[in-house]
């Protein structure tokens, strides 16, 4: 690699660097995302019905908690969670809404335990941005000093140096660019947890 595209490499890697920079560093360093970290989903922004505390432990009533597992589930279109809680009402009889309830209840749980892990699991990939981007600034340092050494001649060394560096800039910025939607999916569970809340709260007023 001459001196040029070495620059534009050194660049490219700068520029991918603020997508994975912390929003809020002096808050949490690790937190890459340019949404706000927050560690729960408020039930309060995705839920206005009663407290569903109120309906007892959702746990302990199974057939409400297979139907939170169920809609909880990203694989579980939005569009079949209106049946699935159209039928699970149907059979619930007077309890109904009381069983709604236990159903938000521990789909808000699930979806906030996915959440949780989600989010750590961003954490650990921005440490790993982190590792290697130091990593890239000691390979270029090290290049650059191999170079200064050979009399800008490339060598058996320069060239096995200037690979690597290429080879991490290419994983940095593919990575970089990955965690751009990695970022959403916390969002992503939160609209959820909203939908499903909007769907039971309907249900319960008999919609």
């Amino acid at each position: 690699m001459r001196p040029l595209s070495l620059a534009l490499l050194a660049a490219g890697v700068l520029l991918a660097a603020p997508v994975a920079a912390p929003a809020q560093p002096k808050a949490d360093p690790d937190w890459p995302c340019i949404q706000r970290k927050t560690p729960e989903i408020d039930l309060a922004q995705v839920w206005n019905g009663p407290d569903p505390a109120s309906a007892g432990r959702w746990t302990d009533d199974q057939e409400a908690a297979a139907v939170a597992q169920k809609i909880a589930s990203r694989r579980t279109p939005m569009d079949e969670v209106d049946v699935v809680l159209q039928l699970f009402a149907r059979e619930a009889g007077p309890d109904a809404s009381t069983r709604l309830l236990r159903v938000m209840a521990g789909a808000y749980e699930i979806i906030n335990t996915e959440r949780s892990r989600v989010m750590h699991g961003i954490e650990r990939y921005a440490r790993g941005q982190q590792r290697l981007a130091d990593r890239i600034r000691e390979e270029g340092d090290k290049l650059s000093q191999a170079r200064t050494s050979s009399g800008s001649t490339d060598t058996a060394e320069t060239k096995a140096l200037d690979e690597q560096l290429t080879w991490d800039a290419r994983i940095f910025d593919e990575r970089a660019r990955s965690l751009t939607y990695v970022c959403e999916m916390p969002v992503l569970l939160e609209q959820r947890a909203y939908e499903i809340g909007e769907r039971i709260a309907a249900r319960m007023k008999g919609g």
